[in-house]
């Protein structure tokens, strides 16, 4: 007689978002489910509403018990959110991104760059490279603060921000880069900073990266000002490894990467914490083009790809990395010039999945 399974299923949480939010989280469960069969537990998709569907529900973008579930999670899959859009978070309106960042400590967001062949690129080169982003301070008043924003108004025309950056989460991020260098065969990690002028926090940051550098001596590490990392990605993005660097400079830098790779439509993006992950698009909610049925799904896809390699479910993450790259040659979306539907991308990817290498 066969024994009854004893492998737990993986238990994913999609929260689809606004605008195209819920066109791509539908075409990502669609090809979630074409590798369910190679991977190694079973998979559990429960779906909740988040943004202006959550807030007309129930008065919040991001209820209670969406916030609890994904604690409960294995994963979860985020879709684009309008937060601009919203109202003040006394009515309701909070940033479910920042707001589950902190919930679940998601103190790294890891952005990967890199070119697709037959996808136009502003480059003139291929390259691949990975922006390791602090995640939970710097001046992102959402965020930075146990009680109380990062920014406020002592009179009508003046305006402040504060600026946290602390030796735990420069320790953390840039053992994460070190380790992120190591797994994924990078040979060198840059410290991107403004210590001209931060002398004090940038120095803090580069303090502790340095310390952590010294501990790897296997990997080159340097060091960049911001302005001279930006000049350099434009010139030779080539040239780069992993850059670790500051919340602010991270958000400004792997967007720039992924523009120079092709766009933020074919561009990953996974937030770590010391327990929970979540994979989550680089690019926004596009409300100008939502249920048109041409949004490109291909970044939430490759966020997921990087969740289920991080929950290692490595088969499965190979083969839709395989597959994506077929299909972006054979049937590209709109914003990539070509004249792909969401669905018919979707269905032509599932395809290649099916098909094997």
């Amino acid at each position: 007689m066969t024994e009854p399974s004893t492998v737990s299923p993986l238990q994913l949480l999609f929260l689809a978002g606004d605008g195209i939010g819920p066109e791509i989280s539908s075409a990502t469960q669609r090809v979630l489910a074409a590798v369910t069969p190679i991977c190694n537990r079973p998979i559990i998709v429960t779906e909740a509403d988040i943004g202006f569907a959550a807030l007309e529900a129930t008065g919040s973008t991001i209820p209670e018990p969406v916030r609890t579930a994904a604690k409960e999670a294995d994963g979860v899959v985020l879709g684009p959110v309008s937060h601009n859009a919203y109202p003040p978070a006394a009515e309701g309106g909070l940033n479910p991104s920042g707001t589950l960042r902190k919930d679940l400590e998601l103190y790294a967001n890891v952005r990967p760059a890199r070119t697709w062949e037959g996808v136009p690129r502003a480059a003139s080169k291929p390259f691949h490279l990975t922006v390791m982003r602090e995640n939970l301070e710097g001046f992102y008043a959402d965020r930075n603060m146990h009680q109380g924003p990062g920014e406020f108004m002592p009179d009508p025309d003046t305006a402040l921000a504060f600026r946290k950056i602390t030796r735990h989460a420069s320790m953390r991020i840039a053992e994460a880069a070190f380790r992120h260098a190591k797994q994924d065969g990078f040979s060198r990690v840059t410290a991107v900073h403004k210590a001209n002028v931060m002398r004090v926090s940038d120095g803090l940051f580069l303090e502790c990266c340095r310390a952590v550098a010294a501990e790897h001596p296997n990997i080159d590490y340097d060091e960049l000002l911001v302005d001279a990392a930006a000049a350099h990605l434009v010139r030779d993005p080539a040239a780069f490894g992993v850059i670790v660097t500051t919340n602010m400079f991270g958000d400004i830098l792997s967007d720039l990467a992924s523009e120079l790779s092709g766009g933020l439509g074919v561009a990953g993006s996974l937030n770590l914490g010391p327990r929970f992950a979540i994979a989550q698009a680089q690019h926004g909610s596009a409300p100008d083009i939502a249920d048109k049925g041409i949004a490109n799904p291909t970044s939430l896809i490759l966020s997921l790809t990087m969740l289920l390699r991080h929950l290692d479910e490595l088969r499965a993450a190979e083969a839709i990395e395989t597959a994506v790259a077929q299909t972006l040659q054979r049937k590209p979306t709109y914003d990539l010039g070509g004249t792909a539907t969401t669905e018919e991308f979707t269905s032509a990817l599932i395809q290649a999945i099916e098909a094997g290498p």
